[in-house]
């Protein structure tokens, strides 16, 4: 198949307020060009509504009727994403007929890891028909489904495109993919026939969530609260037992399984110091579980800009840290640019998850088109 220009969305769990947009020119097996990247801001009460969701998924949790905000949500995350990617493609001076195929993730509201004897449970909301019908083009989306029907975890989904990322600089087991989002989360690969990935822990989620509550801003920009603030090393070191870092991979988490709770009682600055230490902590603890342990990650996801985790990725994971952009690759771009990829794998019927990546028995092609 000659590539074809794929647009991928992406809105993160840390509900920043904004849809990333990224173009990419693909077959689903190598990137043949970047396009144009961007952030669209959604309307203030786009995000009210979201937020709200949040809250209520979490009471939902999974039992009984959706909660009736979903449709709502739904309906209103679709129209700011298919608006948002018209405005987009007029200003590439491209049409609608350019683009072979949009990658639509969603907004991922609830998720549940399976257990023994259960399989796990997934809610992204996002209409693929709606967004179809309003773009006029066939459109992909629903990607993590199908492997949670079939035992796996749903995520990460990103290692199929962070591997292609790793082959234009010669893979080998060396170095791997962290990106820092709402969670944590890592792709390692040998450059041969052996692929990881799977969720360290969490990121800038709970972070953001203790400066909120303490009115200090909606995340703690360049890290300098954690910068003021001492570790409580005792409270870290009782943190790091969670059964979660020690279990074997695959895995995968919610936003709200490690929240900002951990740092309860603690001052604003120590509070953001031990939250960031934990984060890089079990980071460490997840590169141990890998078939090598690395000696380098190269980061992408908003968590790079903050510098007191780079730093701390170093002296408490034990690895060298660098952000994306060292190895020219656009650290806030990639996870929208992985789901054009994926949009592009879903159309050619391709594999987007494998059984080291999200535990699925086989590798699952995964996601729906709608056109």
């Amino acid at each position: 198949m000659e590539p074809i220009w794929a647009i991928g969305l992406m809105t993160g769990t840390v509900l920043d307020g904004n849809i990333d947009i990224a173009l990419l020119k693909t077959d689903g097996e190598t990137v043949a060009e970047f396009g144009t990247y961007t952030l669209a801001p959604y309307a203030n009460e786009v995000r009210t509504l979201l937020v709200a969701t949040l809250d209520a998924a979490r009471e939902w949790n999974f039992e009984g009727p959706e909660p009736e905000i979903f449709a709502k949500a739904e309906r209103a995350l679709t129209i700011a994403q298919s608006d948002a990617v018209a405005g987009f493609v007029a200003r590439q001076g491209m049409s609608m007929t350019d683009i072979g195929i949009v990658g639509f993730h969603g907004q991922s509201v609830l998720h549940r890891a399976p257990q023994p004897g259960r399989i796990g449970a997934t809610r992204q909301l996002g209409d693929g028909d709606l967004m179809a019908e309003r773009l006029g083009t066939r459109v992909a989306y629903d990607f993590r489904s199908a492997d949670v029907a079939a035992g796996g975890q749903g995520a990460p989904l990103s290692a199929i495109y962070h591997a292609a990322l790793m082959r234009g600089l010669g893979a080998d087991g060396s170095y791997a993919v962290l990106n820092l989002g709402g969670v944590a989360n890592i792709t390692w690969w040998d450059g041969q026939d052996q692929i990881v990935a799977f969720d360290t822990g969490p990121a800038n989620a709970p972070i953001n969530d203790f400066v909120m509550a303490h009115g200090r801003g909606e995340m703690d920009r360049d890290g300098a609260l954690a910068l003021a603030g001492t570790v409580d090393e005792t409270r870290l070191s009782k943190l790091l037992n969670h059964p979660y870092l020690n279990a074997a991979y695959p895995k995968s988490l919610d936003r709200f399984d490690f929240t900002a709770d951990m740092a309860e009682g603690c001052a604003v600055e120590d509070g953001a110091a031990l939250l960031t230490a934990f984060t890089a902590s079990a980071v460490g603890k997840g590169l141990d579980l890998l078939p090598a342990r690395p000696k380098k990650l190269i980061v992408c996801g908003g968590g790079r800009r903050n510098p007191v985790i780079m730093d701390m990725l170093g002296r408490r994971a034990g690895v060298e840290a660098v952000s994306a952009e060292t190895v020219g690759w656009r650290g806030d771009a990639i996870e929208a640019e992985c789901f054009a990829f994926l949009a592009v794998r879903t159309m050619r019927n391709l594999p987007i998850s494998f059984p080291t990546t999200t535990g699925a028995k086989s590798p699952m092609t995964g996601g729906k088109i709608a056109s």
